[in-house]
């Protein structure tokens, strides 16, 4: 993929540009964030149900293995939503690293749920909106202050005044991730179809 801007003098504009374009390229490819929002709230939702209606242990085993699975799964969700197109996107790498970072920093939370097993989630949540913050960068959506705000914030507030449930928290991640999953499809798909219409205009 190439991303000289014609005419740019400016190395910062041609910069900027490159940047913007592979921003895009993200945004488009995952349908801005949608599949892997989906499966992590999917995770979330299941880990929430047994921690009501199982045990705190199955739901924690269930949040943790279901946390290293949601990077797989989403390439699943995507291959099924769209052909997978291969790109020499520089932000590709960036992705990858990101999506690895929650899973191993997930360690953290053995000494929290040690502590306090009903920690357990609002401190996920915290790490959580953590983890969301370079994606802000990576796609070029603003969307992601807002969803890595309203995470840790959950967490703090669950944390602080709504500790006696366990899995409270679970539920309000999985329906946050839920909304803003169609919140970023929708994104997405209106960026796509604005960028389509000059090109169906040239056609017709």
């Amino acid at each position: 993929m190439t991303y000289r801007m014609h005419g740019a003098e400016n190395p910062l504009e041609i910069i900027n540009w490159r940047i913007a374009d592979a921003q895009r390229e993200v945004r488009q490819r995952y349908i801005g964030g949608f599949a892997g929002q989906m499966v992590s709230a999917a995770v979330w939702i299941v880990g929430a149900a047994l921690g009501k209606w199982g045990t705190p242990k199955s739901s924690i085993i269930a949040a943790v293995v279901g946390g290293f699975f949601i990077f797989p799964l989403t390439q699943v969700l995507l291959h099924f939503l769209r052909p997978p197109v291969k790109t020499r996107n520089p932000l590709n790498g960036l992705g990858m690293q990101v999506a690895f970072v929650l899973p191993f920093s997930m360690l953290l939370l053995i000494p929290v749920g040690l502590y306090r097993l009903n920690l357990f989630y609002p401190a996920l949540l915290i790490l959580v909106g953590a983890h969301y913050l370079p994606f802000v960068f990576m796609y070029g959506m603003r969307m992601f202050v807002f969803l890595a705000a309203i995470l840790m914030a959950m967490g703090m507030v669950i944390a602080h005044y709504f500790s006696t449930s366990f899995s409270l928290g679970a539920w309000s991640g999985g329906i946050a991730l839920f909304i803003f999953a169609w919140i970023g499809r929708s994104i997405a798909t209106r960026e796509a179809t604005v960028q389509m219409a000059p090109a169906v205009e040239r056609t017709t």
